[in-house]
């Protein structure tokens, strides 16, 4: 009779098991379905439409067409370890910012008004991430693409004059001999113009292996432009061989986070927050009952060969 309540008793404990399972799965499908992929991309082609700069004189305007297709052939490319100056004139190598998503984009510091505004909106775009991811998640470089003129002087300038100070900030400068290679690896496209230069406006984000994982397109970038691609970045990213708690707090908290188009700033999801907040009691309450009835097995198999042992013990009667 025993061994048949054994048996029983497995049977369920697989049923729940399953079922403990596929409400996890449940619970992450309907947090994934928040953040899909495409519809950054074919928003960020659209808004890319409009992007080249329309007071270029016809004979120099940039083959946007062609701009548009070398950006998007760089999705998936590495990009080669290239060195470049920051703003104190100290050598900066991009490998250095491997490990996390890095938000990249190419300014010329002589523009008076395309560069400074999307610069300006970039950095509002920034600090709208401030509840979704911290600083310390992510990095944003900006590079000045026109050499020399874009020294590190000329870019500390530049940073000052619009007010960034953020730690996870750079702005750096390449030799005028790698301009070519460094554009070429972003998929980055410019044309020399009369009234300085004509490019595509946006910014390419790398993820933590210095891959490009998607091109921005847009003069006027918003939180969620940023923190879409950043959060598909970091929630794909695999936790640690030992994760803890804090590690898997932090990453059910990005997931439950939605951008607010009112305020341009992200917020929590409380409704996502409570179904994943319900999945995890669930699986904490099956796994107690799993480690009960376990306990309760052990007992009773430490009491059956206690009482076997004692048997022999008590001697022949008479």
């Amino acid at each position: 009779m025993p061994r048949f309540a054994d048996q029983d008793r497995h049977r369920a404990l697989r049923c729940l098991r399953g079922a403990c399972a596929w409400a996890l799965l449940a619970v992450f499908a309907a947090v994934s379905a928040q953040t899909a992929p495409d519809a950054g991309l074919k928003s960020g082609l659209a808004a890319a439409a409009g992007a080249v700069d329309p007071s270029a004189p016809a004979e120099a305007k940039l083959d946007e067409r062609a701009a548009l297709r070398a950006a998007q052939a760089a999705i998936g490319r590495e990009v080669a370890d290239h060195t470049l100056l920051d703003r104190q004139g100290k050598p900066v190598r991009l490998s250095s910012y491997r490990g996390k998503p890095l938000v990249v984009s190419f300014i010329y510091t002589g523009c008076f008004q395309v560069c400074p505004a999307s610069t300006r909106a970039l950095h509002e775009a920034v600090k709208g991430l401030d509840k979704l991811l911290g600083p310390n998640q992510y990095n944003v470089v900006s590079i000045g693409f026109n050499q020399p003129f874009d020294s590190p002087t000329a870019m500390r300038d530049f940073a000052a004059q619009h007010r960034i100070d953020a730690a996870n900030w750079e702005f750096l400068s390449p030799h005028r001999s790698t301009v070519d290679a460094l554009t070429r690896d972003f998929g980055f496209s410019y044309q020399a113009t009369p009234a300085g230069f004509d490019h595509v406006l946006g910014v390419t984000v790398l993820d933590g292996q210095g891959r490009v994982y998607t091109q921005v397109f847009g003069d006027r970038l918003t939180a969620d432009q940023l923190g879409e691609p950043l959060k598909q970045l970091l929630g794909r990213a695999p936790l640690a061989q030992a994760p803890t708690f804090s590690g898997v707090l932090e990453r059910v908290r990005i997931l439950c986070t939605v951008y607010d188009p009112e305020t341009g700033q992200y917020r929590y999801n409380y409704a996502l927050l409570f179904e994943v907040l319900c999945g995890l009691a669930f699986f904490l309450t099956v796994g107690g009952y799993f480690l009960a009835e376990w306990r309760e097995v052990r007992q009773r198999r430490r009491a059956g060969v206690d009482g076997s042992q004692r048997l022999p013990a008590s001697g022949p009667l008479h």
